[in-house]
């Protein structure tokens, strides 16, 4: 008797204090082409909270702005974040090697490499990412596991289809928490 008026108590309970708040909403951010276009991401903080939080640091402190995608392989991915592309020239072998000057521990998770998604680029290390990224532009599941896969595309996947070897990133804002 006294564990059914107990679970009684505790179901009222649930009732009367109604449904759990949920947690604050992940940042957002929106990329902006030098060329024009806005390309507008959604973090995945659950599942990789520390890359989350390295590139809205970065962000915030502008260091994406002004660099290129070094990157574009058709078909697979783009990739910017360098920030030795904001000063080398097309083709020079330093592109793509630069980093904030420190790395950020894998954390590898259960996304998926589907079209859209953003995820940390690195070398042969899987410890080895800093600032540059990548955006799939088609599913690439070979990836899967293999890097840190934190966030999407959820506008903008146009401009992000067109983007070209060298187009710059004018800014890349942090617009909601």
């Amino acid at each position: 008797m006294i564990r059914h008026l107990f679970v009684f108590v505790a179901l009222l309970a649930c009732v009367a204090v109604g449904p759990v708040v949920a947690q604050d909403k992940a940042p957002t951010a929106v990329i902006t082409l030098d060329k024009g276009g806005e390309i507008t991401l959604e973090f995945f903080p659950a599942d990789a909270p520390k890359t989350v939080e390295n590139f809205v640091k970065l962000a915030n402190k502008g260091f994406y702005d002004g660099t290129k995608f070094h990157r574009v392989e058709s078909g697979f991915v783009v990739q910017g974040g360098d920030p030795k592309s904001k000063t080398l020239k097309e083709g020079d072998p330093q592109l793509g090697t630069g980093g904030p000057g420190y790395m950020v521990k894998a954390e590898f998770n259960k996304r998926s490499h589907e079209r859209g998604v953003l995820a940390m680029a690195r070398s042969n290390d899987p410890d080895s990412a800093g600032s540059q990224f990548y955006i799939t532009l088609a599913p690439a599941k070979f990836l899967d596991g293999k890097y840190t896969v934190f966030g999407r595309v959820t506008s903008g996947m146009d401009v992000v289809d067109g983007i070209k070897r060298g187009d710059r990133i004018k800014s890349v804002k942090i617009v909601s928490k």
